[in-house]
């Protein structure tokens, strides 16, 4: 029988960690093992392990600077030393339908897309009613983000574009991981992460798959778009991927600061931050 673990890694934002958790408890097939991967955050830790449910690992993390990877990678491995075959990957802020845990674990199974790193659809919610988000109801609210696959809740869809992978819902088996080799630990904050990842999977010959079972609904919370207040881990993360891959991830968000002043085209074709010079108006990136 297959033994799946859920990793999930997380600072602050405890109420969205137990609203996952009350959506979980309403999976169609539970997880057999619950990872907790809290950064820099003692108090969701204890909160977690006081709840009985989970284990949980932490690890040192400041905001400007949150250490994904390796979060992610030390959720996946304390998952496998409790002998998981089947590794779900889901973002704190996600709150899994019902049919998620299982439609990962089936599609790991299945003979079409056992090889495949899998990822299902994701629909980004409005802010949540007086009442909070009603869990019976989250199908009803189903919209699915228009940037990637969103294969109906029957179907499969094979292939796609490694730059397409994103890390808020994904799963692959155990022995995938290990081809794979976890996450690139030289990522540390916002963006980039994630991309090298689905780069490696295909380097290593691992396709994708689209789950259509496997929806997942994102808690909304403010967002900047582009965001401003990650620019230097984005250049730095985006020059990392640069020096891996011979070309620049995330290039939405370079070229939007670029547009705004505050980031500049560099003579090899990068990026950089701007360095104002006191002869310029200088130009204030909204917040």
């Amino acid at each position: 029988m297959t033994h799946v673990g859920l990793v999930t890694i997380a600072r602050g934002r405890r109420e969205h960690w137990e609203l996952q958790t009350a959506a979980l408890e309403r999976s169609l097939r539970r997880p057999d093992e619950r990872i907790l991967v809290t950064m820099g955050d003692p108090s969701l830790a204890r909160a977690a392990r006081d709840a009985g449910t989970t284990a949980v690992v932490e690890t040192d993390g400041e905001e400007g600077s949150l250490p994904l990877a390796r979060a992610r990678n030390l959720g996946a491995q304390a998952a496998l030393d409790r002998g998981v075959d089947v590794l779900v990957f889901l973002d704190v802020d996600c709150l899994p339908a019902p049919a998620l845990v299982g439609a990962y674990e089936a599609a790991a199974r299945a003979a079409a897309t056992r090889d495949c790193l899998l990822s299902g659809p994701v629909t980004y919610l409005d802010p949540p009613p007086p009442g909070g988000y009603d869990l019976d109801r989250l199908a009803e609210l189903d919209s699915p983000h228009p940037a990637r696959p969103a294969p109906g809740p029957d179907e499969v869809q094979l292939g796609g574009s490694p730059d397409l992978f994103w890390s808020l819902s994904f799963a692959l088996t155990a022995d995938l991981w290990g081809r794979i080799g976890g996450f690139h630990e030289g990522y540390a904050g916002y963006g980039g992460e994630d991309t090298d990842f689905g780069w490696t999977a295909r380097a290593r010959g691992v396709p994708m798959a689209w789950i259509g079972g496997a929806r997942a609904y994102h808690q909304h919370h403010p967002v900047e778009d582009p965001p401003r207040r990650h620019l230097d881990a984005i250049l730095r993360n985006g020059a990392l991927f640069h020096r891996r891959w011979g070309t620049w991830p995330m290039r939405g968000w370079l070229d939007a600061f670029v547009d705004e002043g505050i980031a500049v085209r560099t003579a090899d074709g990068g990026y950089a931050r701007r360095e104002q010079d006191p002869g310029l108006p200088r130009r204030t990136p909204q917040t």
